[in-house]
């Protein structure tokens, strides 16, 4: 096996003067404005052949639309007896690469199952939505499909979501604006 040695190209003045790149990047910015401005215009007049220009989601009133495999907000889900599925193995808890899931342990009162959660939270303000968890557990106890993006709050103690808000028992409501 030979090695290639890779030559990269000598810089000019014209890269190391940084005011000419920004400019061309600038050029680039109001190419594309001005051509969706045109586009939008011609379509607005009725003038066929035009390719639609780019839109932009007006989030609030407009939701996004998410594909089916979007991971979004965390859940969890209920045995056939409502109980919450979690046996607090804690796998999700050591995969986490942002270490946002908080779990404590108790015995179960059910002899079928060893332990339980006693507590479950997760703070998504440092969650980074890897879906990590969701793959680590055996039980199938969390998933991330519920389609919720609207996650935002006024504090970060709102960002962190318990156990019966998880299991949607309790909504979540973030707190008033200060």
């Amino acid at each position: 096996m030979t090695v290639r040695v890779v030559e990269r190209p000598a810089r000019t003045l014209a890269v190391q003067i940084y005011f000419i790149e920004a400019w061309k990047g600038l050029g680039v910015t109001f190419r594309h404005f001005f051509v969706n401005m045109f586009r939008h215009a011609a379509r607005a007049l009725g003038l066929k052949g035009w390719a639609p220009g780019a839109v932009t989601i007006q989030y609030p009133e407009e939701p996004a639309v998410l594909g089916a495999r979007a991971r979004t907000r965390h859940r969890l889900l209920k045995r056939d007896d409502g109980a919450p599925r979690c046996t607090a193995c804690l796998l999700c808890e050591t995969i986490c690469p942002a270490r946002c899931i908080r779990i404590t342990a108790e015995n179960a009162p059910d002899v079928l199952v060893e332990k339980r959660a006693k507590s479950f939270d997760i703070d998504l303000g440092m969650c980074v939505f890897c879906g990590y968890c969701v793959e680590a557990c055996p039980v199938d106890a969390i998933h991330m499909d519920s389609n919720e993006v609207e996650i935002a709050s006024y504090s970060r103690a709102d960002m962190i979501w318990t156990m019966p808000q998880l299991l949607g028992d309790e909504p979540k409501r973030p707190s008033s604006f200060p």
